[in-house]
């Protein structure tokens, strides 16, 4: 909820948050600790808020004064923030419905959401288990060591989302490559218009095809779709390609890869699973709540000032959403709300966002995660890390919350 504020107590200095993401939960601690808005610094000095809490984070998913066209960003219709800003192209995504609100925004997500509703997405089981074990299969023959996050994290995801979407199996390594430079926070400035337009140009392509040679897919299923309003343009049908392929797989990816680990690292939480007194579930939800895939989410722009507590966001700011920092909100999740425990009593979560904009694959995500993790720790009963859980090294991102890779001795 807002209320009106009863001091000018905004802090006046930004938290400056770490564009290497050394450390994701130490990071959201820091921002809860500074308020439930807060304002904050990212790389290149370009300046925001960052929503901490969960009940901040309801509220403002919610306030229609905070939108997601960039328009809206006054620093950047000033020209402060550059083209080349690392996380431009997250920021300012092009037309798709992560950029717009209202009726274009439901014209746009109605398309997308047809295509993961319960009962299609529940008809994909047999083919990710069909998927899963065949690439059990070949992770076996790679052990008996292993990046567990490039053999098996990585193409279960990228193989659904691209069968999914007539993605040639080919393609399937560049685009892990553009993704993982796009996501980066740390990249040469010089490279970002290249990567865009790489990005841009892959989809374009696959559009492309798909107007002149249908076939039986996703992209061919958006592009014939018929809605209020139109049917999606190449432009529209592109950036919304672009979405679905990045959601679609570098959430499952970070899923995959964190919960994982947090197993590998909680023996007694995994043991609870092994011996039927968990279900699987209930680790893919306390792993999306403890890491979430999504450590921060770009951007909400006030188009006026808005008001939360005793905190003032004028108008023309971009707003972020931490969910690092809500994931372990006490407020929510009680006083154990640091600590990985897979019995936990079940809580909402908002990792895959609130209202709107939620994303509509989240089923899928977790779908997968679900059939994904038993089939493997049953694979290999003896699993376990191949370096000490403090050499792993998290990607270079603010936004998606995973390593660089997960080492495994199977």
């Amino acid at each position: 909820m807002t209320t009106a504020p009863t001091a000018a107590t905004t802090p006046v200095l930004p938290v400056p948050m770490d564009p290497l993401a050394t450390d994701n939960a130490a990071e959201g601690a820091l921002l809860r600790a500074a308020g439930p808005v807060v304002p904050v610094e990212l790389m290149g000095g370009v300046r925001g808020w960052a929503v901490t809490s969960h009940e901040a984070a309801r509220a403002l998913l919610t306030d229609d004064r905070l939108v997601k066209n960039a328009q809206h960003w006054a620093a950047y219709q000033r020209g402060e923030v550059p083209k080349t800003w690392p996380l431009i192209g997250l920021a300012v995504p092009g037309p798709s419905m992560v950029t717009t609100d209202g009726a274009e925004h439901r014209r746009l997500r109605s398309i997308v959401a047809q295509a993961f509703t319960p009962r299609r997405v529940e008809a994909m089981r047999p083919g990710i288990e069909r998927m899963t074990a065949e690439l059990l299969d070949r992770v076996a023959e790679l052990g008996p060591e292993v990046d567990l996050k490039t053999v098996f994290a990585f193409p279960l995801p990228m193989t659904v989302i691209g069968t999914l979407l007539g993605v040639p199996v080919e393609d399937h390594v560049r685009i892990r490559e553009l993704y993982e430079r796009f996501f980066s926070s740390v990249k040469d400035p010089a490279e970002v218009p290249a990567i865009i337009a790489a990005l841009n140009a892959f989809v374009n392509d696959l559009v492309a095809k798909r107007r002149s040679a249908p076939g039986d897919d996703l992209t061919t299923a958006l592009l014939a779709a018929d809605v209020e309003g139109g049917a999606l343009t190449d432009a529209e049908a592109a950036a919304t390609l672009r979405v679905i392929i990045a959601a679609g797989h570098e959430t499952t990816v970070n899923l995959i890869t964190n919960a994982v680990r947090a197993l590998l690292t909680h023996p007694d939480q995994l043991e609870l699973v092994r011996k039927g007194e968990v279900e699987w579930a209930a680790v893919v939800e306390e792993s999306l709540r403890w890491t979430p895939p999504t450590s921060n989410f770009l951007f909400r722009f006030t188009t006026e000032e808005v008001v939360y507590g005793d905190v003032v966001i004028p108008a023309g700011e971009a707003v972020l959403v931490s969910y690092n920092a809500i994931g372990r909100d006490p407020a929510q999740h009680g006083v154990t709300a640091e600590v990985f425990d897979v019995t936990r009593e079940p809580s909402r979560i908002l990792s895959f966002g609130h209202g709107p904009h939620v994303c509509p694959g989240a089923s899928l995500a977790r779908l997968e995660a679900g059939i994904a993790l038993p089939a493997l720790f049953a694979r290999f009963p003896g699993l376990r890390l191949a370096v000490d859980d403090a050499e792993l090294r998290p990607s270079p991102s603010m936004v998606v919350n995973s390593l660089r890779g997960l080492p495994v001795v199977l």
